[in-house]
């Protein structure tokens, strides 16, 4: 009988034991559900996402976001908000990069989040765009306001779009750090003052990702993007074999017009010598309203921006996520 109750005893305390082990197994797997979410499970962008952005910021009520303007304080106000209520959160002790443009008042908009691999997140991927335009532009047909739809609300959309992705899966590895910089539209001057802050600072910069006029599909190619400096690294080789599509591609004429070292993307190279490109489906051979006043919402196909955020984010993830740096600067 004795023996009989030991046994007894010691079948039950082996149950209970793997019903603990089972349990804790099912809590361990639910609080990793709980920082990471599957790519699958994160809402899709959609058009009218797009649209949204692009509407408020290329409205008349922000008079085309020149710098030093009440219309780019708005916009800012606008990107502080958005990053707020997915709580993305400030770089700095604010959003606020300030920088002197040409005895204007100019400020850089920065948001962080942190990746979730307790070593690569040491390493900083950069998601940029220019929120600011010209302003006033010359008269046709009574209009005088440079919305700036394309150039760069566009651009924008796509960085504050991407930002809710990752704050809502967390599926980035690697430090996310979303700058929008004002001040292009005069020679670069915000993204020179970001680049070499962030440079002084010993920022572990891994590549940065630089969106310019995404609001038109480019005509009778492959793909959907191009890369500026294609030639210069692996990024557009590594984002189609990371999305399995060809949606990166090359533009003669970005490379005609050098296009490498128009946009913001550029002082970045400069002072860090990693891949720092410019995606963008616009080369100035399908839109004809650059920096002008016709530059409206109207004109964008939102369907189309829409598809190549959503191709574009796996590629994102993939570059936050692979445990070595492939993406490189070619010899």
């Amino acid at each position: 009988m004795g023996e009989k109750h030991n046994d007894f005893l010691s079948l039950n305390q082996t149950k209970l034991s793997m019903r603990n082990l089972i349990t804790l197994i099912l809590f361990l797997c639910l609080g990793c559900k709980s920082t990471t979410v599957e790519v699958s499970e994160v809402k899709k962008v959609e058009s009218h996402d797009a649209r949204s952005i692009i509407s408020y910021l290329a409205s008349d009520e922000l008079s085309g976001r020149s710098t030093g303007s009440d219309g780019i304080e708005k916009a800012a106000s606008y990107i502080e908000k958005r990053f707020m209520e997915v709580e993305i959160k400030p770089y700095f002790s604010t959003y606020r990069d300030a920088f002197d443009a040409k005895d204007k008042k100019g400020f850089n908009i920065v948001g962080y989040l942190e990746g979730t691999d307790p070593n690569l997140k040491e390493e900083v991927i950069i998601i940029g765009a220019h929120y600011d335009h010209i302003g006033i532009g010359r008269i046709v047909d009574n209009d005088s306001i440079a919305n700036g739809a394309n150039d760069n609300a566009t651009g924008t959309a796509a960085v504050l779009l991407i930002a809710d992705h990752f704050a809502r899966s967390r599926s980035n590895k690697r430090s996310l750090l979303f700058a929008l910089f004002s001040a292009e539209e005069m020679g670069l001057l915000g993204s020179k003052h970001l680049a070499q802050k962030l440079k002084d600072q010993n920022l572990n910069l891994y590549t940065m990702v630089n969106f310019e006029m995404l609001g038109v599909p480019l005509i009778e190619k492959d793909h959907k993007a191009f890369v500026s400096g294609y030639d210069l690294s692996n990024m557009a080789q590594k984002l189609n074999e990371y999305t399995g599509t060809d949606l990166i591609g090359k533009s003669e004429v970005a490379v005609k017009y050098n296009l490498f070292k128009r946009s913001d993307n550029y002082p970045f190279y400069n002072v860090f010598k990693k891949p720092c490109q410019t995606i963008s489906s616009c080369d100035l051979t399908n839109f004809d309203f650059y920096h002008h006043v016709d530059d409206e919402i109207d004109k964008m196909d939102f369907n189309f921006m829409a598809d190549f955020i959503n191709e574009l984010i796996p590629g994102i993830e993939k570059m936050s996520s692979t445990t070595s740096k492939e993406i490189v600067m070619h010899e």
